[in-house]
């Protein structure tokens, strides 16, 4: 101490690992950040529904803090819930998913970043299929992995968007892992099961490992679940599939998730839930339960009110003279392009400001985003529309 105070370290001097310190900062964020706290903001950075969880898991919540749900679960989960996980993924994907194959994590993000620990070796090179959420690409940073970014490809003929096979084959053997998201965020693509069995048995074919964000496979408009790599694949595949509570049941800030692993393999990640976290909140399991047993209705009712939203704003950037739109089949975004446009962030902080509406730039979601835009359309259709009348002098 000097003169009663404490020497400050310089930052220089903080030995923080190199690579930490290089994570690019989200550019939703940045924009966010700007945004919170003022009034008359209509925020559509966000990938969240404006829909609160609904009572009847909100007081399975309460009922299980007064039972005295408050300590430590086992590193699996409650039992309960991962039974209830079992029976639930077994009765959509029409096979058997025993309980041993499945860990609650803290969170879809949680189970991502324990894939990234349980796999990832510095310098092992991970497929990334991009437009995506960026945060599985830093994990891969985190542990010293390299992404190789391989772009979805616009279709002109059909307005959608198709795998890179040929460039995927370029690259497999070279790769420890290959990562997808589907349905997609940002833009609403969805595999189909043809595609997931070319990646499949590519990946059998080179021992590679595929990590599936399944997390948004119940927000689709023309069935009631999206094709899984779990549909095709057996207990001992190379295949990590997470999944979570956020998005079907409008749970994101209850922090609550899940993976399911080739069988055999429970008590490695078991290991990391502990290190990590010890287990997921209690409380929020014991709701967890409650929104897979009674949760189905609330289900429908929110897909009808998402595909309403979903053909709005279809509708509106459709008839908008500067954007192309590939057509969204899942997921609640609109992934659109921008006519004359080369800086999607400036473009997002000037929107903003001019507007006072909220977007995410799309060099949030990989390389070669700069003239693309997502919405997150999860919200109502009033707000939906005073958002897309704000923005008409942007984007005409």
């Amino acid at each position: 101490m000097a003169n009663g105070r404490y020497n400050l370290i310089p930052n220089k001097d903080f030995k923080i690992r190199t690579i930490i310190k290089s994570l690019e900062t989200s550019p939703i964020r940045k924009i966010a950040n700007t945004a919170i706290g003022k009034k008359d903001i209509i925020p559509l950075y966000f990938g969240e529904t404006d829909i609160a969880t609904p009572s009847f898991i909100s007081q399975a919540m309460k009922d299980a803090l007064d039972a005295g749900h408050t300590f430590y679960s086992a590193n699996q989960g409650v039992p309960e819930l991962v039974n209830i996980i079992s029976k639930y993924s077994s009765s959509l994907h029409k096979k058997n998913i025993p309980p041993s194959r499945i860990m609650v994590t803290s969170a879809g993000m949680n189970a991502l970043m324990m894939a990234s620990e349980a796999i990832i070796n510095p310098k092992d090179k991970v497929i990334c299929i991009t437009p995506v959420w960026p945060n599985f690409m830093r994990c891969i940073e985190i542990m010293g992995g390299e992404v190789i970014e391989i772009p979805l490809i616009y279709s002109d003929s059909d307005n959608t968007w198709q795998l890179n096979i040929a460039e995927i084959n370029k690259h497999i053997k070279n790769v420890k892992a290959i990562y997808i998201n589907s349905p997609n965020n940002p833009t609403g693509w969805m595999m189909d099961s043809q595609e997931q069995m070319a990646i499949l048995e590519l990946c059998r074919k080179n021992k590679i490992w595929i990590i599936s964000d399944e997390v948004y496979e119940r927000i689709v408009y023309d069935r009631n679940v999206a094709p899984s790599f779990l549909d095709i694949s057996d207990e001992n595949d190379l295949l990590l599939v997470v999944n979570s509570f956020s998005k079907s049941w409008a749970m994101t800030g209850w922090r609550l998730g899940w993976i399911i692993l080739p069988e055999n393999l429970l008590h490695i990640f078991e290991k990391l839930n502990e290190f990590n976290v010890a287990s997921p909140s209690s409380p929020a399991q014991y709701a967890g339960i409650t929104a897979i047993t009674d949760g189905e209705d609330f289900i429908k009712t929110m897909i009808n009110k998402l595909d309403d939203s979903r053909k709005l704003t279809i509708n509106y950037l459709n008839n908008f003279s500067q954007v192309i739109l590939p057509f969204p089949k899942a997921a609640f975004y609109a992934y659109f392009k921008v006519k004359n446009i080369t800086d999607s962030e400036k473009f997002c902080f000037k929107t903003l400001t001019d507007t006072g509406v909220g977007l995410a730039p799309g060099t949030s979601f990989g390389k070669g985003g700069n003239s693309w835009i997502r919405i997150c359309y999860a919200k109502s259709p009033d707000l939906l529309n005073q958002a897309f009348e704000k923005l008409k002098p942007a984007l005409t």
